[in-house]
């Protein structure tokens, strides 16, 4: 009795992880960029001071362009991630503004160990890098990237228009 409450309890589950737990991630990743790109919209570009610690391509390219580059990515971005419409596209987008930020901003400078670098795994910066929210970031936009926007998205919805239209 007790496993096939079990079963029961994880059958469900299942059904609504499908529905819910996606949103979750994009509801969450769409506040957090949205809130970023609108400090950039607001905010003065402060990108030229940090250009030679973006990665490559993003180094040589002007730092006026970067700062649109990011904003529009975490404004478009966090948008489609809100609706579900281009999840994973919205999703590696994203995964590139965050790689960039964390490597030019929120990595520590200099670290010769582990430890070192684990003192980095922080909010707030005391002089070994700052990049726990980045890799919070990273983490749960992985399984948009890999999965999907899930069922409760406007992705969803163009899937089940196409398959309707080929089965026509």
């Amino acid at each position: 009795m007790y496993s096939n409450a079990l079963k029961t309890l994880h059958l469900h589950l299942d059904h609504a992880g499908a529905w819910l737990a996606p949103l979750g991630l994009r509801l969450f990743l769409a506040w957090e960029f949205f809130e970023s790109g609108l400090e950039k919209w607001n905010g003065e570009n402060w990108f030229a001071e940090i250009q030679s610690a973006f990665l490559f391509p993003f180094n040589h390219v002007p730092a006026q362009w970067n700062w649109e580059l990011a904003m529009w990515a975490e404004l478009i971005g966090a948008i489609a991630l809100l609706i579900g419409l281009g999840t994973r596209l919205s999703a590696l987008a994203l995964i590139v503004v965050t790689v960039v930020a964390t490597a030019a901003v929120h990595w520590p400078a200099d670290w010769s160990s582990l430890s070192e670098l684990a003192q980095g795994y922080g909010i707030t910066n005391k002089g070994h890098g700052n990049f726990k929210l980045p890799l919070i970031y990273l983490v749960a936009l992985l399984p948009l990237l890999l999965q999907g926007a899930g069922k409760l998205s406007v992705d969803a919805l163009l899937k089940i228009g196409v398959h309707q239209r080929n089965k026509a």
